[in-house]
């Protein structure tokens, strides 16, 4: 990072760029531009892409639609990376071709999961019981 630019105004630029490449690669598999029986096959959406402070690295997570065959998705994008770097490089103009690195977005099993864990009779119960010893603290 230079010195003489605040940090603010760096990560300001990695997410704008980070976005920028989420909406290419959405657009590139959306269109089915990318020849792969697999990606064919399947709706991938691209639900982040987070960039490295320089711009040359980006890592792009993925979900394919209802979750299903992840890993042959996330093989396929692997395999066609190459094609997908080029075509994301010449989409935005950027000084130097940024490395997509694959890799499955979870954070909806994890909020399935929380979600799952407060649903559960004995956490319901106590958070119930918190709220009403809250309750009878403030009356």
């Amino acid at each position: 990072m230079r010195h003489n630019q605040p940090s603010e105004s760096q990560s300001v630029r990695t997410l704008r760029v980070g976005e920028q490449v989420r909406h290419v690669l959405s657009d590139i598999l959306s269109r089915g531009d990318v020849h792969d029986d697999t990606l064919s096959r399947h709706m991938v959406s691209v639900t982040e892409v987070r960039m490295s402070p320089d711009l040359r690295h980006a890592t792009v997570f993925v979900k394919p639609l209802l979750g299903k065959d992840e890993e042959a998705v996330l093989k396929a994008l692997r395999t066609n990376t190459a094609y997908l770097q080029r075509e994301v490089a010449h989409r935005i103009r950027m000084k130097y071709a940024a490395k997509l690195k694959f890799l499955a977005d979870e954070s909806f099993e994890e909020a399935s999961h929380i979600d799952a864990l407060l649903r559960d009779p004995k956490v319901a119960q106590d958070l119930d019981d918190g709220g009403d010893e809250a309750r009878r603290e403030e009356g």
